[in-house]
């Protein structure tokens, strides 16, 4: 946007680089990323480990209560432990130079739409050398699916 900021948050599987879930909000309150939460955690299921940064909207009862109450276990970034967050951080540099600087957008709408059908592209299209040159829902559900079925064999053994 030409005027104002816009805040992303994404739910993000570490192991394929998926974006489970995402939201956008022109504020920092906890809403947007306990909604995101409960999206991905709806549609996927929660995580055993949840890693964040140590802003006050992931601080936030409502976000950690809702980790809590689902058996997930809260890692958050600490001093000098920059890493831990990597690959987040680098969906944002992407999202950054591959779409949000080429745009120049009036509201908040259009962000929204555009960076929508970017992820899209990411999660669907967008090859990723540490993948093999998958795009990660490619890899997501190729995993899942490896799981479930190792799983079922070993109920049928």
């Amino acid at each position: 946007m030409r005027r104002g900021f816009l805040y992303l948050v994404a739910i993000m599987d570490w192991h394929t680089r998926k974006v489970l879930a995402w939201r956008i909000s022109n504020t920092l309150e906890a809403d947007f990323c306990v909604d995101a939460l409960n999206e991905a955690i709806h549609k996927f299921g929660p995580p055993d480990i949840m890693n964040t940064d140590q802003g006050s909207q992931f601080t936030s009862f409502a976000r950690t209560d809702r980790l809590r109450r689902s058996g997930v276990r809260l890692s958050m970034d600490g001093k000098g432990r920059f890493l831990d967050n990597i690959f987040v951080e680098r969906l944002e540099r992407s999202l950054k130079y591959e779409c949000v600087y080429l745009h120049a957008w009036e509201t908040g709408s259009e962000a929204k739409a555009s960076v929508g059908k970017w992820i899209e592209f990411y999660n669907r299209k967008r090859p990723h050398s540490a993948l093999g040159g998958g795009p990660p829902a490619v890899v997501y559900w190729l995993r899942k699916n490896e799981t479930q079925t190792g799983q079922q064999e070993q109920r049928v053994a």
